[in-house]
């Protein structure tokens, strides 16, 4: 069966950029336009609105300096607008050669924002697109608001692309600006278009304000689109764009007629870099790409697992460079226990391992966590193994004086012999990370690099509540371990958590 490519355009960069709160800077911009297009590998990247701002010009500069380096400049999108060449004379400065000119797809923003008639504004749009093109700019057309458009003013739309079809443009960008449309109704407004200009190039831009974005780019692409516009973890204004992953698993699993050149591989890395620049976090449970989602929590699903894959579905976390979990709580049962021992190389015999599950579901029912990490720790407590601690943090001193540098005095005990060492750095932990890479570089020990640092107190708690620190580090092999420390002093809890690292290693 012959398979038709769909073009991925990817707009983190613009749309994504409306996130409240968020704003990429220059740097950002850059390495997330390499990332997208080197290992992502999607085919056009939307990177910014013209003229936005001073910083927003220089990151567009920076972006198409690379790309016409890698031969990608026609592969760099900037939203313009109808403004008499002004949007032009910013790309030109920026060095962009494709606009997404923005203009009026429903009659009535048309009439009510711009206050033109359909006439006045295709002469404006026919006069930015000569000017363009004697530029050498090539132009997509952006038809804002087409969704209600096509509900509400259908005959104006079709007058709209009429003119279009005329125009030397390359593709025409069809938003659900508002994310109001179902899929049936872009499955039959995009099959009406594409049936009536089957030599037009259409793609499909939707929002999610219903939860319907992965549904509606599905339908979008089975009425015969050539495009589709997502952002990485969903970003954008209000709920946000289709996202990225979950629409990218969707056309690989259930549309065989299509093919797409996205990497799935790297959804998660990017997804990832993208909320470390953002800031804004990614639900747990956010299908592809959240913590929990390739994470078995009922016992019975791991015992399943174990025979014959019984709970294994498509959506394998290895597609998506990632690997299968096993919780362990209060849900947990001996299967979930078993899998997570396999993976430290630990094993237990059956009496063994029920004192060790009836452990881990006592502290599940008191709403405590519990890692892999804390396995050899529960089985030393339970059943009076000979697992010991091997290293100790004896004593330190923390000290943090105006205009000074913090520092620590550290004294370390491993395997019963004591070291001290003295650091200095950034903050109180980073100085006391500093002397204990001292120690350990003494005995020419390399310890994992801190992947990822969070701290957590209880919601609505005060200044004197426990504190939880989470550090999830990198060991040599590239493989990530998390360990948790618990104190009312923040310093403290990531020492804590830190000594469990150094016991686990």
């Amino acid at each position: 069966m012959m398979k038709r490519t769909i073009e991925i355009m990817d707009t983190t960069l613009r749309d994504g950029e409306q996130t409240s709160g968020v704003s990429f800077s220059a740097s950002e911009k850059l390495t997330l336009a390499k990332l997208l297009l080197d290992e992502l590998k999607v085919d056009r990247i939307e990177v910014a609105s013209a003229r936005v701002s001073d910083g927003e010009l220089e990151a567009v500069k920076q972006i198409t300096s690379w790309a016409k380096s890698q031969k990608y400049l026609d592969r760099i999108e900037v939203l313009t607008f109808v403004d008499r060449g002004v949007s032009l004379e910013w790309m030109k400065k920026a060095g962009a050669k494709v606009q997404n000119l923005l203009t009026k797809g429903s009659l009535n923003h048309l009439t009510h924002q711009l206050k033109k008639t359909p006439k006045q504004h295709f002469n404006a749009i026919q006069k930015v697109i000569e000017q363009a093109k004697k530029q050498r700019i090539q132009t997509n057309v952006y038809l804002e608001d087409w969704s209600n458009g096509m509900r509400n003013s259908k005959e104006y739309v079709f007058e709209f692309l009429d003119f279009l079809a005329t125009q030397p443009i390359k593709r025409v960008l069809l938003p659900d600006t508002l994310g109001v449309i179902t899929y049936k109704e872009t499955y039959d407004f995009i099959s009406e278009i594409v049936e009536r200009y089957p030599k037009m190039h259409f793609d499909f831009h939707g929002h999610n304000d219903y939860d319907l974005g992965v549904a509606n780019a599905m339908e979008a692409i089975k009425a015969g689109c050539h495009g589709l516009h997502l952002t990485v973890n969903g970003m954008g204004e209000r709920a946000g764009n289709a996202p990225m992953a979950s629409a990218i698993a969707v056309i690989n699993d259930f549309l065989p007629e299509v093919k797409i050149n996205v990497n799935e591989k790297a959804l998660f890395k990017v997804s990832k870099l993208v909320s470390a620049f953002t800031g804004v976090g990614i639900p747990s449970n956010k299908p592809i790409v959240g913590d929990s989602v390739f994470t078995q929590t009922a016992g019975i699903h791991a015992d399943g697992d174990s025979k014959n894959n019984l709970y294994f579905s498509d959506l394998m976390p290895e597609r998506f460079g990632r690997k299968r979990k096993y919780a362990l709580g209060k849900m947990s049962g001996k299967a979930n226990i078993q899998k997570n021992l396999q993976e430290l190389g630990l094993t237990l015999n059956d009496d063994e391992l029920k004192k060790v599950t009836a452990r881990i579901i006592e502290l599940g029912d008191k709403k405590e966590r519990v890692t892999k990490e804390d396995l050899p720790y529960i089985i030393s407590d339970v059943l009076d193994t000979d697992f010991q601690q091997k290293v100790f943090v004896k004593s330190y001193v923390l000290t943090h004086s105006k205009g000074l540098k913090p520092s620590t005095t550290l004294s370390l005990e491993i395997n019963g012999k004591v070291y001290e060492e003295i650091g200095s750095g950034d903050g109180q932990y980073d100085a006391f990370m500093n002397a204990l890479r001292k120690i350990y570089s003494s005995q020419k020990i390399e310890l994992p690099s801190l992947v990822d640092y969070a701290v957590r107190i209880p919601p609505g708690s005060n200044s004197d509540a426990l504190c939880e620190t989470i550090i999830t580090w990198e060991d040599a092999d590239g493989k990530e371990f998390i360990s948790r420390g618990l104190d009312s002093d923040q310093t403290v809890s990531a020492i804590k958590a830190t000594e469990k690292m150094l016991n686990i290693i």
